[in-house]
């Protein structure tokens, strides 16, 4: 599909607020909001505007770092880690698995210091492998994906 400038100009509009009104978009680029809003939704229906969404700023929401943590436990009683994850905000999910270590953590942080702290805690248990998150692909909420089943 061929944009011509004023389809482009719209889509620059767009990326920059996706949330920017028909009307003042139709100011900036010399158009009525309603000859703005049908070439949108021309974009929309041909599929070059996919989808609208929203970039959060983990900084202010207080929570950086995602981090998986498999931990080995040192020992057969593991009655004081099990208090010590239950204990800490910042340990999300915790889940005694079977083959790689014995324990898997999903852990989130506000520093590498935060972090730091917590592993060297967890050091008094067991021995660890850390995965950062460097994106996340898919969260769905345990709730929805009940709902999708139940509809099948």
């Amino acid at each position: 599909m061929e944009l011509d400038t004023i389809d482009v100009q719209i889509l620059q509009l767009l990326t920059d607020n996706a949330r920017m009104q028909w009307k003042d978009i139709g100011a900036e680029i010399h158009m009525t909001g309603q000859a703005v809003g049908n070439r949108i939704k021309k974009l929309e229906d041909q599929g070059v505007i996919k989808a609208y969404s929203v970039i959060v700023d983990e900084l202010k929401l207080g929570l950086t770092y995602t981090a998986f943590i498999i931990v080995h436990m040192n020992t057969a009683n593991h009655q004081p880690f099990i208090r010590f994850i239950q204990e800490r905000e910042e340990v999300m999910e915790a889940h005694r698995v079977s083959g790689e270590g014995c324990y898997h953590l999903k852990v989130q942080v506000f520093s590498q210091e935060q972090l730091n702290q917590l592993l060297n805690e967890i050091l008094d248990h067991g021995n660890y492998i850390l995965n950062l998150s460097i994106q996340e692909i898919k969260h769905q909420h345990p709730v929805m994906a009940q709902r999708k089943r139940m509809k099948q």
